[in-house]
């Protein structure tokens, strides 16, 4: 794999679930989402998602340790933004916000972290 292709793939990522927040804040103040709780927790249906557990990932990339930490950093994003989705979409608002600007914010705040390690580590080679 490419590193252009690693770091486009990164910048996106970090764009994306970066916007999450504002969606979950959102919904937190509307009381509803246009986005399925199911579908949140799935950390394979977003664009990221989708290229991490595809096919374009080479063996020596897949095996590597930044790769499975992101995954890992990934998959507990989705599950954690699903339970603050689900919070606020069923009354629950202030647990919802409470979850948002604590244990979501930080899971956020260390997947991108991650993403810009692994995104600098792709730049240097």
């Amino acid at each position: 794999m490419s590193n252009e292709k690693l770091i486009n793939q990164i910048n996106n990522a970090i764009g994306a679930h970066g916007s999450w927040k504002i969606k979950l804040r959102t919904a937190v103040k509307k009381g509803k989402s246009v986005h399925s709780v199911e579908d949140v927790r799935c950390d394979d249906k977003c664009a990221f998602g989708m290229w991490i557990h595809g096919t374009d990932i080479d063996g020596p990339t897949r095996s590597s340790v930044p790769f499975n930490v992101i995954k890992r950093l990934h998959a507990e994003f989705h599950v954690c933004a699903a339970d603050v989705l689900k919070m606020a979409t069923t009354g629950n608002t202030n647990e919802a916000t409470d979850l948002l600007d604590g244990d979501f914010s930080a899971k956020s705040e260390k997947l991108v972290r991650g993403l810009r390690k692994w995104r600098g580590e792709a730049a240097a080679d």
